[in-house]
């Protein structure tokens, strides 16, 4: 009994402790990790503790645990001022007499020409690393991450064999350019093979999909990932028809344009493939924003809330998901065929499942459901690693570390996304306030939802 009684008493006690300290302990904590994910010292055979050594009794340690106490002393001070909330509340009759006057069509249009004239503009002031790194990393994911982003986003399907199709784009490319063991009917001009490679990773999602869209959840996953090694594995093990590891026989050549009087050869400079890609990804970004709005587009989020509740009302559930695996598919054939031309050279190494893995986490980091958020979050996570690596802040070996540590940080403080759709948003708020479930839909009317 009296240890009974003794019992509030501690958790009085506990309860005592100052919750800055505690919060203060924290940024310490994470002052030190990031200091030991930052060295580039590797261990050895005979030191295997090296990398700690380096990490905690060098002065580089002591600036990272005074950057956590400076950042741990503006948040308390952001904290004990109510600055946020100050702000919200001096600002609030400016919002809401902008909200009244401004158009909002109208800011939204001037929004995107402002990012596609930067797009235009800032990449000819790069040097030349930075301007490899946009047309063989930005450029190329974000294309993919826009093409998951139906399959994942919008109608709610895991797919972990999206690279699958990548591959098959890209050796389609290779395949009619001649760049194969395999001599094709006819060789034809990269420009040409944009609209058959779509054509044959449709028709691969659709061969993909018709058998297995009625799995759902982890069987769905475990499918797709075993279609992806399917694919590696006949490019691997088919040397007459793949060159097996060797990859492509012959270079595959760049794009060229000959046509109305009008002769231009793409080459290995960067910015010509950026312009390309730019140019690509509009045309797929203006064909998906008009989906999305659809009746397909529609019902794809209708399957991903309640795929039961909407089988109830009518919506032909393998149908749409079957178009969506397919629409996904065609876009990562799409960044092959660009890939491929791209780099002239490619082989079965290049399509690892670990590119899956990273394209989703582009989806989910960016928000899922919404273009601009996968956009960016793809840009941001493809970009900010080769800058740390440039700036030799991190090993090429530690990248997938800081992506994992980022996408754990994002998950716990912004799951819904950097830049969630209008109806995540709203569904996750739901949630939090116990008013609906995380996928109940709102009975609102659609144009509110999103």
């Amino acid at each position: 009994m009296s240890q009974i009684g003794e019992l509030p008493a501690r958790v009085r006690r506990s309860r005592s402790v100052d919750p800055r300290l505690v919060r203060l302990f924290g940024w310490l904590v994470l002052g030190a990790l990031l200091r030991l994910m930052t060295v580039t010292t590797e261990g050895t055979s005979t030191d295997h503790l090296l990398v700690i050594d380096e990490a905690f009794k060098s002065p580089a340690l002591i600036a990272w645990l005074v950057a956590a106490v400076a950042v741990w002393a503006v948040t308390e001070l952001w904290r004990a001022r109510r600055i946020g909330a100050a702000v919200t509340v001096h600002t609030a009759g400016v919002r809401k007499q902008w909200s009244t006057i401004a158009d909002r069509d109208l800011s939204r249009k001037l929004s995107l020409l402002a990012v596609v004239a930067a797009a235009i503009v800032i990449p000819q002031f790069l040097s030349e690393f930075y301007q490899r790194v946009l047309v063989d990393q930005v450029a190329v994911f974000v294309l993919l991450a826009v093409g998951l982003n139906v399959v994942v986003g919008w109608a709610g399907l895991l797919d972990l064999g999206y690279i699958a199709f990548f591959a098959i784009g890209a050796y389609t490319c290779a395949y009619f350019t001649g760049s194969l063991p395999v001599t094709p009917p006819f060789v034809l001009n990269p420009f040409v093979i944009l609209p058959i490679a779509v054509i044959v990773c449709l028709a691969a999602g659709l061969l993909l999909g018709a058998p297995t869209l009625r799995l759902r959840g982890d069987y769905l996953a475990i499918v797709t990932l075993g279609f992806h090694e399917i694919v590696v594995l006949f490019l691997v093990n088919k040397n007459n028809w793949t060159g097996g590891n060797q990859g492509v026989s012959k270079t595959v050549p760049h794009f060229s344009i000959n046509l109305f009087g009008i002769h231009y050869q793409w080459t290995l400079a960067s910015l010509p493939y950026w312009y390309l890609f730019i140019g690509m990804l509009a045309i797929v970004v203006f064909l998906f924003a008009r989906l999305e709005h659809s009746k397909v587009g529609r019902s794809w989020t209708a399957i991903r809330e309640d795929e039961v509740a909407a089988a109830a009302n009518g919506v032909p559930t393998v149908r749409y998901k079957l178009m969506a695996f397919a629409i996904g598919a065609s876009t990562s054939g799409l960044a092959g065929v660009l890939y491929a031309s791209r780099l002239g050279y490619i082989n079965p190494a290049s399509f690892p499942i670990v590119l899956s893995i990273s394209v989703l986490s582009y989806v989910i980091f960016g928000g899922m459901g919404a273009i601009v958020g996968v956009i960016v979050g793809a840009s941001l996570l493809t970009f900010l690693p080769a800058v740390l690596q440039e700036q030799n802040l991190v090993r090429q070996e530690d990248i997938p570390m800081w992506v994992g540590a980022v996408l754990v940080v994002m998950m716990l403080f912004r799951p819904q996304g950097l830049i969630p759709s209008r109806r995540r948003r709203r569904e996750l708020r739901l949630a939090s306030e116990g008013i609906a479930d995380a996928d109940a839909m709102s009975e609102a009317p659609e144009g509110r939802q999103r």
